[in-house]
């Protein structure tokens, strides 16, 4: 089993992207997990789960246009902003690793507006990620310079 993590706020536009995807995402092999602005609250879950990747989608800014796709590795989340997480997730994503040994992925999407409802390039950018994860393709998607 492996585990997507849709992170975000659905107050706060496209901010809701990772919960979008979540919502949205149905795979025979894989348990998604709305998470909200808190997924440290499912470790439990998670890690019952003995998944080989964990992917983490949320909603970031990395001036780039809007709906863009980055693979943010561990590294590169301080070139990234998150704006609702009570850790940061490069914290979450060693404290999973330890205790999992999984691969982990952090996706992010460029909002366009974080008011409101969420922009049509963001929810088509959350629909090509999950394709990607559907596909086993997520390593097509670009890393984050």
């Amino acid at each position: 089993m492996n585990v997507l993590l849709g992170i975000g706020n659905e107050m706060n536009g496209d901010d809701a992207i990772g919960i979008w995807v979540a919502r949205n995402f149905r795979h025979k092999n894989w348990l998604a997990i709305d998470c909200a602005t808190v997924p440290e609250n499912y470790i439990g879950e998670i890690v019952r789960q003995h998944p080989e990747k964990i992917v983490m989608v949320d909603a970031a800014q990395m001036n780039l246009k809007p709906g863009e796709i980055r693979i943010i590795p561990k590294e590169k989340i301080s070139k990234a902003t998150f704006s609702t997480h009570t850790i940061p997730l490069s914290l979450f994503m060693d404290h999973l690793r330890e205790l999992t040994k999984s691969k982990i992925y952090l996706i992010g999407i460029q909002p366009k507006v974080l008011y409101g409802k969420m922009s049509n390039e963001v929810k088509k950018a959350g629909e090509r990620v999950i394709q990607h994860i559907k596909n086993d393709e997520i390593e097509k998607i670009k890393v984050l310079e």
